[in-house]
């Protein structure tokens, strides 16, 4: 059963600007790790952010767990924001903050603005926050500056900070384009088997298309705005990719 349906996408961001999108569609299930691939400028940014809201499609919809998240009004996006954990390409850190003080900042959709700005945390968010950096393998950097931390460990932060809000679904924009070969392989295995932990499924906008090959279930490959594949990674062939891939070397 789809978790998550999109259906004939559109996006411009400026009336007289490009189609960004252009008319995408494409269901995840509850045990996915799906990836979104292609090209350098196909849209596949613009799609991640569109699930969240944190770009406005013009036309079309997304329902998450049965839900339209574009008719949602300011208040019940909030809500389903909290649901929504996000790991970014550039970590998205506040670098004068310590690892716990990053991760913490995952249940700001839950207890607020005022108890989050005096650290008015339960016993059991910390508890939980130590629980997940343990998992990450950050137990023994908790107090340090986020800017102290290298970029493998950095991403590991992001990974521990999304896990706190309980997500129902995880969005990955381009967690390993800020990272060296070996430590991405690493983190993407992490988060897929963490996704396994945690039963959350997983929605990744990935440029390495080995790593999108070797980790993730199912793939949809965007150009140009269009969508020229979407089935299980497996049926994915050398014809395809150079379908996705016609106007740029791999």
């Amino acid at each position: 059963m789809s978790i998550l349906s999109v259906k004939d996408l559109k996006v411009r961001y400026s009336a007289s600007g490009p189609e960004i999108l252009k008319g995408i569609s494409f269901d995840v299930e509850a045990d996915d790790f799906f990836a979104i691939i292609g090209p350098s400028g196909a849209g596949k940014s613009t799609l991640i952010r569109c699930i969240n809201r944190l770009v406005e499609p013009n036309s079309g919809t997304i329902e998450l767990y049965g839900e339209n998240v574009l008719s949602l009004r300011p208040k019940a996006l909030r809500r389903v924001r909290r649901n929504i954990g996000m790991i970014f390409q550039e970590f998205n850190l506040v670098n004068r903050m310590s690892v716990m003080d990053n991760v913490l900042s995952g249940r700001l959709g839950h207890v607020g603005n005022f108890r989050a700005l005096f650290r008015l945390f339960s016993k059991a968010d910390i508890a939980r926050a130590l629980s997940v950096l343990d998992r990450v393998g950050l137990t023994d950097h908790v107090d340090k500056r986020a800017d102290e931390l290298s970029g493998g460990q950095r991403q590991r932060v992001g990974i521990a900070r999304a896990l706190m809000q309980d997500p129902k679904l995880l969005l990955l924009d381009e967690p390993t384009s800020s990272l060296d070969p070996k430590i991405s392989r690493e983190v993407m295995a992490l988060i897929m088997e963490i996704a396994k932990e945690y039963d959350v499924p997983v929605l990744c906008n990935i440029h390495d298309v080995r790593l999108a090959m070797e980790f993730c279930n199912k793939m949809i490959g965007l150009q140009d705005g269009l969508k020229r594949f979407d089935g299980p990674t497996s049926t994915m062939n050398e014809d395809s990719l150079n379908d996705i891939y016609a106007m740029e070397v791999l």
